[in-house]
C-alpha cells in the first residue's frame, strides 16, 4: 500500500479495498459494505444500542420517504439540507402530486408523529430512537466518511422544559464519548460547536471529536438541542400539569458508520488495519501450519476453549496458502492477535503468539495456559491503542496565540486558540488555512484575551480546538 507518509488519502483508499471492508456501489457515492466491515458496525451499533436502551429509550422505524413539504415547515432546516436532498417526482409510472424526499435525517417526520402522540405532560420524556440508513447527496465521497448513503442511529426525544431536553442532549454525547473512548479507542474531545458550526434547526449542537493519524479532525458523534423550534413547526404541544398548553423541546443526536472511518484512521498503519478488540470481529485468529490434520485438530480444539471464554476466534483453515501469506493477510485486516501452532508448537506443548502492534515480538506461550491468558492480553492491546492515540493527539496539539503559529500548528494537527466568535471570521480563518472551528471544548480551561486572528475579544472564555477536518 502507500505509506501514509507518502498519501495518507490514497494508503486510506487502497486500505479498506484490500482489507475486504467496502466496495464501490453502482450508484456514484454508494458503498457496498462488506461482511468483515459490516461485522465491526455490528459490534459497535451493539454497544451503543445497549447503551441507548439502558437509559430508557426505545427503538421505533419510520419511513424513508418523506413529503418535501415537511422538511419545508421548519426553514432553517430546509436551508441547511437543501444541497444535498435526494427527491423522488415520479412513482408507479405517474409524476407524484407531492416530491418525496428520500430521508436525508427525520427530525420532520417523527416531529409530525409526535405532535400525535404527545398531548399531555404523563406522555412526557418521549425518548426514541431510530437505526437506519439515509441520504445526502455527496460530491466528493469517502467510503465510510462521505457517502450518499449511509447507516446511523438517530435518536429523537421531546421533554416537558429545556433543562430536561439539554439533560438528554448531554446523556447522548457522554454515551458517544464513552463508545468512542472504551469501544473504539479513540481520545475524542468532547464539546460544543461554534454558531456557525450548528446543525441546521439547532439552538445549540455538541459534538466529539477525534484526531486521525494524519492530524485531521473527525466528527465522530453529534448532538443536538432543538429548543422549540420543531415544536412551533409541528405543534408539538403537551397540556402541562396547570392546564396550560405548552410546546415541547426536543433533542436529536446521532452517529453513524463513519466511527468506522474514524477506527481505520486513528489506529491504522502502513501494514493495514489496527483493530480495537473490542471491536474487532475476530480477535484471535488461529493459523495452523503443516500438512495433515493434527495442527488442524488442535487448533479447533483451542478455538473451542478461547470461545467458551468469551474471545471471538478465527481458524484460518486455508491449508493451501502459505503460512507467510496468512500472517500478511491477518495483518493487513488488523486482527489483534494471531496464534501460530505447528508441529514442533504441538511437541513442546506450546503455541507462538504474535500481537499486531507492541515492542515484544513473538512469544511462545504454553498452549494450556492460552485460553485463560487470553482476555487479559485483549484488554491489554484495547488499553495500548487508547494509550497510543492520546499520545499522538496530545503531541499533535498545539497551544497558540500568534497568527503564524496557528498557520502552522493546523498543517499537522489541532491549534488551540482564543476565538472571537464571528461567522465571519471562522470564515476567513478557513479560507487562509482550511481550518474549521471543532468545538469549544467541555471542561477546558477559563481564560480570556483577543481573538488569534482578528483581535477582537474572545468570546467563550476558553480555547477553541481548530483543525482541518473531514
Amino acid at each position: 500500500m502507500t505509506p501514509q507518509s507518502e498519501d495518507f488519502s490514497a494508503w486510506y483508499n487502497e486500505l479498506v479495498a484490500k482489507a475486504q471492508l467496502v466496495d464501490r456501489g453502482p450508484a456514484k457515492g454508494t458503498m457496498v459494505i462488506r461482511p468483515y466491515g459490516y461485522r465491526l458496525w455490528e459490534l459497535l451499533q451493539g454497544e451503543l444500542d445497549q447503551r441507548i436502551k439502558d437509559t430508557g429509550h426505545q427503538n421505533a422505524y419510520f419511513p424513508l420517504l418523506i413529503p418535501e413539504s415537511y422538511l419545508r415547515r421548519e426553514a432553517q432546516h430546509v436551508e441547511g439540507f437543501s444541497p444535498e436532498l435526494a427527491v423522488v417526482t415520479h412513482a408507479g409510472g405517474k409524476e407524484l402530486e407531492e416530491p418525496l424526499v428520500v430521508r436525508p435525517t427525520s427530525e420532520t417526520i417523527i416531529g409530525e408523529m409526535m405532535a400525535k402522540w404527545v398531548s399531555s405532560h404523563r406522555d412526557l420524556p418521549l425518548l426514541l430512537n431510530q437505526w437506519a440508513n439515509v441520504v445526502r447527496w455527496e460530491l466528493r465521497p469517502r467510503m465510510f466518511l462521505r457517502t450518499t448513503e449511509f447507516l446511523w442511529q438517530e435518536g429523537h426525544t421531546a421533554h416537558a422544559d429545556k433543562a430536561d431536553a439539554m439533560r438528554e442532549t448531554m446523556l447522548a454525547l457522554d454515551l458517544y464519548t464513552e463508545v468512542a473512548r472504551d469501544i473504539a479507542a479513540i481520545p475524542v474531545v468532547p464539546g460544543e460547536k461554534t454558531a456557525g458550526e450548528r446543525f441546521a434547526g439547532a439552538v445549540r449542537t455538541f459534538t466529539i471529536e477525534g484526531m486521525m493519524r494524519d492530524g485531521k479532525a473527525l466528527q465522530a458523534g453529534t448532538s443536538h438541542y432543538m429548543g422549540t423550534n420543531f415544536a412551533k413547526a409541528f405543534e408539538i404541544q403537551y397540556t402541562s400539569e396547570t392546564g396550560r398548553l405548552e410546546l415541547c423541546h426536543t433533542t436529536s443526536w446521532g452517529m453513524s458508520t463513519r466511527m468506522i472511518g474514524g477506527v481505520i484512521m486513528t489506529h491504522g498503519d502502513d501494514k493495514g488495519l489496527v483493530l480495537p478488540p473490542r471491536l474487532a470481529p475476530h480477535q484471535v485468529v488461529i493459523v495452523p501450519i503443516g500438512r495433515g490434520d493434527q495442527a488442524l485438530d488442535a487448533a479447533r480444539d483451542l478455538a473451542g476453549r478461547l470461545k467458551a471464554a468469551g474471545v471471538r476466534v478465527h481458524v484460518d483453515d486455508r491449508a493451501h496458502l502459505s503460512p507467510g501469506y496468512r500472517f500478511n493477510d491477518w495483518e493487513l485486516r488488523g486482527v489483534p492477535v494471531r496464534l501460530e501452532l505447528g508441529p514442533r508448537d504441538l511437541e513442546s506443548g506450546t503455541v507462538v503468539m504474535a500481537k499486531r502492534l507492541g515492542d515484544e515480538g513473538k512469544q511462545t506461550i504454553p498452549l494450556d495456559s492460552v485460553a485463560r491468558i487470553m482476555p487479559g492480553v485483549l484488554e491489554d492491546f484495547q488499553a495500548l491503542l487508547l494509550r497510543r492515540a492520546t499520545g499522538f493527539r496530545d503531541a499533535h496539539t498545539r497551544t497558540v496565540d500568534a497568527w503564524e503559529s496557528f498557520t502552522d500548528a493546523v498543517t499537522s494537527g489541532w491549534a488551540l486558540a482564543l476565538h472571537c466568535g464571528s461567522a465571519a471570521c471562522e470564515d476567513d480563518i478557513k479560507a487562509e488555512t482550511a481550518a474549521t472551528p471543532r468545538c469549544v471544548p467541555i471542561g477546558g480551561a477559563s481564560e480570556t484575551g483577543v481573538c488569534v486572528r482578528c483581535d477582537r475579544p474572545a468570546t467563550y472564555g476558553t480555547r477553541v480546538i481548530f483543525g482541518r477536518s473531514y
